[in-house]
């Protein structure tokens, strides 16, 4: 269905039979205005100085609260492990018992991967201090990170000691001997 200039230049008027009560710089809006769950907008509802001045503030409303961190301490120290096992273990060298992870195939890539794979490690560590770990366990836990880091920047043969060290999974066992020596809570 094409449009005819004139629809594209003329106001027309919503499918209701409402105008909507925005304006642009080009005059009135040519139809409802439908927020992100597609209701239509009343007209009152927004503020002119928004228009006026453009939309100055974006944020995203997610419907069940952020899924990023909102998380109870068991998911957690899921979502802990279930990165440390992509990095370090997902995959298995065909016809060996060898597992290697991202980690190792990202390393493969000179200086960026092994800082972009020590990052993520890092950020593993921050969650394990958020979770309420000790100073001697992240100690621990961001010496295996520059251990990790430090040789895997030796090209092929780093990327080896990555496939070899898993020290993600090092970590994950750490954060989870001394959360099991914990009482419930």
């Amino acid at each position: 269905m094409t449009m005819s200039d004139d629809d594209i230049l003329a106001p027309r008027k919503s499918r209701s039979g409402e105008r909507s009560g925005a304006t642009f710089s080009g005059g009135r809006a040519r139809g409802p205005i439908i927020d992100q769950d597609g209701h239509a907008v009343r007209p009152e509802a927004i503020r002119p100085e928004t228009l006026e001045q453009g939309f100055r503030e974006f944020r995203f409303e997610f419907g069940q609260g952020n899924p990023f961190g909102n998380l109870t301490r068991e998911q957690r120290i899921a979502r802990i492990e279930a990165i440390a096992k992509l990095l370090d273990v997902a995959f298995v060298v065909p016809g060996t018992n060898i597992r290697y992870g991202i980690d190792g195939l990202i390393g493969l890539i000179p200086v960026v991967g092994d800082i972009i794979t020590t990052a993520i490690s890092l950020w593993l560590v921050r969650e394990a201090r958020a979770l309420g770990a000790p100073w001697y366990i992240t100690a621990r836990m961001l010496g295996n990170v520059a251990v990790d880091g430090v040789v895997g920047i030796v090209p092929f043969a780093g990327d080896a000691f990555d496939v070899m060290f898993r020290a993600n999974m090092r970590n994950v066992r750490l954060l989870r001997r001394w959360l099991d020596k914990q009482p419930r809570q």
